[in-house]
């Protein structure tokens, strides 16, 4: 089964709201939609309901705080015990990011409103913390003036150290740190440094 996650606001196969959340998928090239509804619970919706598992566990990568998982009649698909959250300072963040994709920005601004809205996936690093993802979202905090967010505490990624090294090495120590750049330029400056960091990989192995 092939799971492509849908990066652009502007497909007409879904939703908006489906699209500003990032929850907008193809599965062997048919559309599938997971809508965050509340803090904890979200609707899938596809032709083929015995790709929902799969998918879902791709989707709680990114959203580790939705537990819930229903179909378009109400009926649970997934339960997953509640991810324990915890309250970071965000000057207490590191990024493992540069830019910030200014498309991006705007698209979650219309689900972010408080403090309580936005959740990462970090790593305790010395007595600071790493974000994994979500570095869209916590930049949005530094430009709404939060000072918190919550966070889920998960497992060490060995592939974050080298990402965290150069977010370093470019002066990004906490999120206010990042660029914000255009869509396009953000392609092309985000996706290069990855594709350089996977290729030095591989030569490594």
């Amino acid at each position: 089964m092939e799971i492509t996650r849908i990066n652009s606001y502007d497909d007409k196969r879904f939703s908006q709201i489906v699209l500003n959340q990032h929850g907008a998928y193809l599965v062997d090239d048919e559309p599938y939609e997971i809508e965050i509804v509340s803090k904890d619970t979200a609707i899938v919706r596809g032709n083929n309901p015995s790709a929902y598992e799969e998918l879902i566990e791709e989707f709680r990568y990114h959203a580790p705080q939705i537990c819930k998982f229903l179909d378009d009649a109400g009926a649970v698909i997934k339960d997953y015990p509640v991810a324990a959250e915890t309250w970071i300072e965000l000057s207490n963040i590191q990024p493992s990011q540069f830019y910030v994709d200014e498309d991006k920005l705007e698209a979650i601004k219309s689900f972010i409103n408080t403090e309580e809205d936005i959740v990462v996936q970090v790593i305790p690093w010395d007595d600071r913390f790493i974000s994994l993802d979500g570095h869209t979202r916590l930049f949005l905090a530094y430009v709404l003036g939060f000072k918190q967010v919550k966070a889920v505490v998960v497992e060490q990624e060995e592939w974050v150290w080298q990402f965290v090294i150069e977010a370093q090495k470019r002066g990004i120590i906490t999120p206010k740190d990042m660029t914000l750049l255009s869509h396009e330029d953000y392609e092309v400056k985000w996706n290069q440094f990855c594709d350089t960091i996977f290729a030095d990989n591989q030569e490594n192995e």
